[in-house]
This record gives C-alpha cells, sequence and structure tokens, in this order.
C-alpha cells in the first residue's frame, strides 16, 4: 500500500512539474503542453524594453541603410525599431499618447507584430517568458502572468485565456526606405539600458539555412522554411503571399477573397511587402517565415504567380 501511495505522489509531481514551465503555470493551456518548449533563457532572460528611447535621423547613425526595421504610424508619431536591437529584446512596450503598443519580434520566425496592449480597457505590460510555440515567442503579461502566442495574438494560459490582442500595421522593411518615406521618423535608441552587442546579429546565417531549431506541429515541403512570405488573415481564412512569387509580378497586385478586395504592395529592393484595404489604409499582416506561417495556417492559401502556356 505504502509503495502504491509513492508511485501516486510520484506521478502526481511529474505531471505537477510538466504543467509548469519556466514558472508558468500552464494547467487548462489552449495548445498541447508538450509542444510548449523552453527556448533556453529565463523568464526575463530577454529583457524587453520598457522605457524606449528615441533619436533622430541625424543621430542615428548606428543604423546602415540595409538594416532591417519595423516601420510604425500611430497617432502622428513615426517611429522604426531596428530588428539588430530587437533580436536581443523582442519586446518593446511603447506609447503613442493615450495609445499603447507592444512592438514584439520573433527573431527564430522572422515574424514583427504590433499590438494594441488594452485588453477590456486594462493596459498590459508584455516580457519574454522563455517559452516557445512552434518555434514562435510566448509572450506573458505582468498583470496576470498570462502566456500569450504572437502568431496567435491570443492568451494561451491563465487568467487572460482565449482573450485576443488587436494587430496594428507595422511594415517591414529597410532603415534607408524607411527613412526616405518617412522624414520625420525616429529610431529606437540603442541607449536601452542593457548592454548588448547590437552590433553583432547572434542569428547570423540562419535566415538562409533550412535548418528549425524546435518542433513544430505542422510543416510544409512546398517552399524553403525560410521563404518571406506576407501572412494576411481576413476572419478565418489566411493566405501567404511568398516573395519569390511577388518578385515575379510588377511589385503590385489587386487580390479578392474572403470578399475582400486587398491590393498587395511589394519591393523587392528592400524587402518590403504590404497590404491595403481599398480605402488604401495598411492592412494589419505579418512578415516571416514560410515555416512559421504555415505551422500556425495549415490550410492557408497560398497566391501563385498564373504560368502562361507556350503554343
Amino acid at each position: 500500500m505504502t509503495k502504491y501511495f509513492l508511485v501516486l505522489a510520484l506521478w502526481a509531481c511529474t505531471s505537477l512539474n510538466a504543467q509548469i514551465k519556466n514558472g508558468f503555470d500552464l494547467k487548462g493551456a489552449l495548445i498541447p503542453l508538450d509542444q510548449i518548449v523552453s527556448g533556453g533563457p529565463a523568464k526575463d532572460g530577454i529583457p524587453a524594453i520598457d522605457q524606449p528611447r528615441f533619436v533622430t535621423i541625424a543621430n542615428a547613425g548606428f543604423l546602415q541603410p540595409d538594416d532591417m526595421v519595423l516601420g510604425l504610424v500611430r497617432q502622428g508619431f513615426v517611429r522604426a525599431y531596428p530588428l539588430r536591437i530587437l533580436n536581443w529584446h523582442e519586446v518593446v512596450n511603447d506609447q503613442f499618447e493615450a495609445e499603447s503598443i507592444t512592438i514584439t519580434y520573433c527573431p527564430l520566425c522572422g515574424t514583427g507584430v504590433a499590438f494594441d496592449r488594452r485588453v477590456n480597457g486594462q493596459v498590459l505590460s508584455f516580457g519574454v517568458s522563455g517559452l516557445l510555440y512552434n518555434n514562435d515567442v510566448l509572450l506573458y503579461d505582468r498583470q496576470t502572468s498570462s502566456l500569450w502566442s504572437q502568431l496567435m495574438g491570443q492568451a494561451i494560459s491563465g487568467p487572460m485565456k482565449g482573450q485576443q490582442l488587436m494587430m496594428v500595421p507595422v511594415t517591414h522593411t529597410t532603415w534607408g526606405d524607411w527613412r526616405n518615406s518617412h522624414a520625420t521618423t525616429q529610431a529606437l535608441s540603442a541607449d536601452t539600458g542593457h548592454r548588448r552587442a547590437y552590433d553583432q546579429d547572434p542569428y547570423a546565417g540562419y535566415d538562409i539555412s533550412t535548418e528549425i531549431m524546435f518542433p513544430l506541429a505542422f510543416r510544409s515541403a512546398g517552399l524553403h522554411p525560410k521563404e518571406r512570405v506576407l501572412g494576411v488573415q481576413i476572419g478565418k481564412q489566411t493566405k501567404a503571399y511568398p516573395f519569390v512569387e511577388l518578385g515575379k509580378t510588377s511589385g503590385v497586385i489587386t487580390d479578392t477573397w474572403a470578399n475582400t478586395t486587398l491590393t498587395i504592395r511589394f519591393d523587392q529592393a528592400t524587402g518590403r511587402a504590404t497590404a491595403h484595404a481599398s480605402n488604401g489604409a495598411q492592412w494589419p499582416a505579418v512578415v516571416g517565415y514560410w515555416f512559421a506561417w504555415y505551422a500556425f495556417h495549415p490550410d492557408t492559401a497560398v497566391f501563385r504567380v498564373a504560368t502562361q502556356r507556350v503554343p
């Protein structure tokens, strides 16, 4: 009998440990627990930037024209967030007058997504949990310790479980392209309060490798896993626009699906792809690696340039 209770106690302890990772209680999570893995760092081991400082174009000499940035225009403010900084921090909690925005970047998926960080009237502050799902960063909010999937835009565990964040449009392009089209832009300063090698890329070579570092729920062989795509979601329908296909076009295409007409604009030289509604407003979309988009959207449609037969 004592042996029986000992086995039960060990099982309960193992089960409890499986539901707690990096200090987060995953009980009742919306995704399988065995697909939530540690990326290596502990909670806040990758520190979010909570008090971002910005510099003018004239004082952004640390940036090169071909450096990639996430560009954002909100409430009359124009800001660029260099990937050379986001690679080391992944989250910036920013403020645009009364509007609270979090800018997120997952180097493993190549995905930059900005969210309104207000949920049911409460302003959340986000950090990096050190956990991953489908190689994608799991954020956490400091108010409730709920975990949030970047590419789902949803809380997958904790008191906020099931809540959605509202995406806001962000442009993934080069610093040269962004500053040329936004003369009043500011850039996130390298004066972050942390000591990091912002002049070095900790993921050098990763973007051209076929290597995927952590498990995936779904994987497609249709494209190079690191092929960059513009991913768009309308309701429950999704579509991916591979850069390799967009490069075969004039750079402007009109596409209608899910009862919606979008204009896709692509500049091959800068790697900029954006989606726009019929009124010209930029549509919230995600630029990232094909493997990541497909892992979260295995039923996604894929844009292809129609080939013409030669008679």
